[in-house]
């Protein structure tokens, strides 16, 4: 068997622009999809899978680890997010394959299931303590038993005390509203100094978050262990980062004991398999990032049945995204806040080219998915300085 044919496919999914991938054998009717998904920049992967093609074409697509390792190693340059991305939903894609052919879900090749279901969480939100609470408890009457939410507004290096009020309301005002009995996950979304993260960690502390992400940005692991060392609440980090030696400084300075890298940017399956192995030694737990489409929720999955050390599922809560689920077939369910394990043979999961036809991207200013991209832009402290979003 051989690849003949690698193709970025561009589909508007109404919260974002999807940037899944196709890969096609000699075998009539075997092919494989990923998902290379990047906010704001899906030409800009789409290219580079387009410049990948040649890279693998004609080789066997069962010999994955072989195939990875062209893709990383043979350009001379290390990748950053567009390279890893493109690899990331190649490598995703190509692991369909082999399920396919041998007529098994992935994570049956990569060891057999850990767990019976993979529990998952969604996202809440609202602009005051009370529109909060009224949205979380929307998710949990809907069955979620984990939520998250971005609790912190934009921060300066160090910064006063109306802030931290601010958020510790809205925490309070949802931890009164769904109780004891519902897990509640912070994201901070690398917006705060380690100095000020600790000063709303401290905060949070007293309705027990589940953990806290992202407290600072995670370039430079020596400056996150401290916020680690200072808070009782776990600290989790790891969707920009970037296969095992982008995790590795974060495991030995003991920097996060929960780690989230993102099966569409970090080296797709194969790599976020080695690194879960990789953080077992840590006693590091592993949650995956993934705010993107159905096929990045099924290949998380696979690898979410065979570690031992997985915590919790990130997704898109799909009543939220209904664009996104009609660009796939038969979509993996939420049942009582999980996903139960895929019976069907590759991620289980298979596009739909038509209903991504119907759906091109519109890069005009006013287009949907274009905007909320620009969210990830332009974020401003009050002096008119750049800050992180």
């Amino acid at each position: 068997m051989k690849i003949t044919a690698i193709k970025p496919i561009l589909a508007d999914g109404g919260h974002r622009i999807f940037v899944f991938v196709k890969v096609e054998t000699d075998q009539p009717g075997l092919f494989g999809w990923g998902e290379a998904s990047v906010e704001g920049k899906p030409r800009a992967v789409a290219g580079c899978i387009q410049d990948m093609e040649p890279m693998i074409m004609g080789e066997d697509p069962t010999r994955i680890e072989y195939c990875w390792q062209i893709l990383s190693r043979s350009g001379f340059w290390r990748m950053g997010i567009i390279g890893l991305s493109a690899i990331s939903g190649i490598d995703q894609a190509l692991w369909d394959i082999k399920g396919k052919e041998l007529g098994k879900p992935i994570y049956e090749l990569l060891g057999g299931r850990a767990r019976d279901k993979v529990r998952v969480y969604t996202h809440f939100g609202g602009a005051t303590p009370e529109l909060m609470a009224q949205d979380a408890l929307s998710k949990v009457a809907k069955g979620w038993t984990a939520i998250k939410t971005v609790p912190v507004p934009i921060t300066g290096i160090v910064d006063g005390p109306r802030g931290l009020r601010q958020a510790e309301a809205g925490l309070r005002a949802v931890r009164e509203a769904v109780g004891e009995d519902i897990d509640i996950l912070l994201d901070l979304h690398g917006r705060l100094t380690p100095q000020m993260a600790i000063q709303y960690g401290r905060v949070f502390e007293p309705y027990h978050p589940l953990f806290l992400e992202e407290p600072c940005q995670a370039e430079n692991p020596d400056a996150m262990a401290p916020i680690a060392r200072a808070l009782v609440t776990p600290i989790a980090t790891g969707e920009r980062l970037f296969t095992r030696w982008g995790f590795r400084e974060i495991l030995e300075n003991k920097a996060a004991s929960v780690l989230q890298p993102d099966c569409c940017h970090a080296g797709g399956i194969s790599e976020v398999r080695k690194i879960a192995t990789m953080a077992e030694v840590y006693y590091a737990g592993i949650a995956p990032h993934n705010p993107y489409g159905p096929i990045s929720t099924a290949a998380c999955v696979q690898v979410d049945l065979v570690c031992p050390n997985f915590v919790i599922q990130e997704m898109i809560d799909p009543d939220t995204a209904p664009e996104a689920q009609e660009l796939v077939k038969d979509p993996l369910p939420v049942v009582n806040g999980h996903i139960l394990p895929p019976t069907k043979p590759g991620l289980g999961v298979e596009i739909d080219e038509a209903a991504c036809a119907r759906r091109p991207p519109d890069f005009s200013s006013g287009n949907k998915a274009n905007t909320m991209a620009r969210r990830y832009y332009g974020a401003e402290h009050p002096d008119g300085g750049i800050a992180d979003s």
